[in-house]
């Protein structure tokens, strides 16, 4: 691995032996290569889960001794702005989260890790020791609950007579649909004895406060994690294989009590971050400020026409988009999907770059967060032999990525508020 390093992730790379000597030949391009890696990292830093978490507790103090559980690819970050914002009022911790996502436990702290994407046995273990967990509270004990994306796979209670077999071949029928997450969330819910304000009847009436990153459009609190505490109505299902739609159970029925939400960071805050950074290093900046979504391939095109016909500077995007894939993927996120149809947009362009990648730190079932591309990306990966039109068929935009030496990777960055596209021309 050979790449720059930078402060606030130490971790950050770009992979490709060789290509920092490339870049240092070409000025320009290196200088702004690093100046979007700089921006991205800093709309990171400001969406991290545990200064949201701080910085709510702060504004809206909380009395009395609180049990926390906290799930998700952000959990260990925001229990550390629990830690703060609580102190030596916080007792009973249930911690749930993504292998290698997790920090340092503390005695007393029981820290679970769930399977993500698919769910697996451990997402059932973390499941079962979730109501346990709030049965053994002390009664009257309120409970701080600290949601991010990734929760859905992380942690389950199936219906009787289901099997985990079914969960996992459903979730990897939904991961590969190209539906948007709401809808995909609309059929968890279904499949699950938790999910869509299932869980709210566990809670035995005790005061809960809920504090959500969000990853989904809209914020919507009843989308993300798949809403365990926030009651789901009947909402249209999409068109399902016969097999799935027969394992759907009907919506939960509504329960009296009820959890405070609340959104302590999301994907705006991220961009307005970036657009704050940019601005502090003296860059003109233009921030296309509707959500993107849909197929990577027409987000790719439509961001790519844009910044080749929009003014010179920083331009700013952020969204989520989908992608369908082959029978049997290779390597590579909606992000790394996203980067290569950008290199062929942007093929011989001498003036422009494009980062796309995820907040979180993991791009579908990879270690790697996205790429930044260049007009050179698709000649410096077809010249290590391989190609970018396989590559995409086989949803394998991550080898091609690493061949042209234009991966991201960061390590888990304890946020989770869906994806950046950070452009630069000049």
């Amino acid at each position: 691995m050979d790449g720059v390093a930078y402060p606030l992730f130490p971790s950050l790379s770009l992979l490709k032996s060789g290509l920092t000597d490339m870049c240092l030949s070409m000025t320009p391009i290196f200088t702004h290569r690093r100046q979007l890696l700089e921006i991205y990292q800093a709309a990171l830093h400001a969406v991290a889960g545990d200064r949201a978490v701080t910085a709510w507790l702060q504004q809206h103090p909380l009395d009395g001794e609180w049990a926390v559980l906290a799930i998700g690819k952000a959990a260990g970050a925001m229990l550390q702005g629990a830690r703060e914002g609580l102190g030596a009022r916080l007792r009973e911790v249930l911690v749930i989260t993504k292998a290698d996502h997790g920090g340092q436990a503390r005695p007393g702290e029981r820290w679970l890790e769930g399977g993500h994407p698919v769910p697996d046995e451990r997402s059932l273990l973390a499941g079962s020791s979730l109501l346990e967990f709030l049965q053994g509270l002390p009664v009257g004990r309120p409970l701080l609950v600290l949601l991010s994306g990734g929760a859905s796979a992380l942690v389950e209670v199936l219906p009787e007579g289901m099997t985990l077999e079914q969960l996992a071949e459903v979730n990897a029928y939904l991961l590969g649909s190209g539906l948007d997450i709401d809808v995909i969330n609309r059929v968890r819910k279904r499949l699950s004895l938790i999910k869509g304000g299932r869980l709210l009847p566990h809670l035995r009436g005790r005061r809960c406060v809920q504090l959500l990153i969000a990853d989904v459009p809209g914020d919507d609190p009843a989308v993300i994690g798949s809403g365990p505490l926030i009651p789901s109505f009947e909402q249209e299902l999409p068109v399902l294989p016969e097999w799935i739609a027969r394992l759907c159970q009907p919506p939960a029925p509504v329960v009296e009590t009820h959890c405070e939400s609340h959104i302590v960071t999301n994907n705006r805050m991220a961009c307005e971050a970036a657009v704050e950074r940019a601005r502090a290093m003296g860059l003109p900046v233009v921030w296309h400020d509707a959500l993107f979504q849909g197929k990577a391939e027409q987000v790719a095109q439509d961001c790519c026409a844009e910044l080749l016909a929009g003014p010179p500077g920083l331009h700013v995007w952020g969204g989520e988009s989908t992608v369908v894939l082959p029978a049997e993927p290779g390597c590579g996120g909606r992000n790394q999907q996203l980067a290569l149809w950008a290199a062929k947009s942007l093929a011989g362009q001498e003036n422009v770059l494009l980062l796309a990648a995820a907040t979180d730190g993991s791009d579908g079932p990879t270690c790697d967060a996205g790429g930044l591309m260049d007009g050179q990306t698709l000649a410096r990966g077809e010249a290590e032999g391989v190609s970018a039109e396989l590559a995409l068929a086989r949803a394998n935009a991550g080898a091609f990525l690493a061949a042209s030496g234009d991966l991201i990777s960061t390590g888990p960055t304890g946020t989770n508020v869906m994806d950046l596209l950070l452009g630069w021309k000049w």
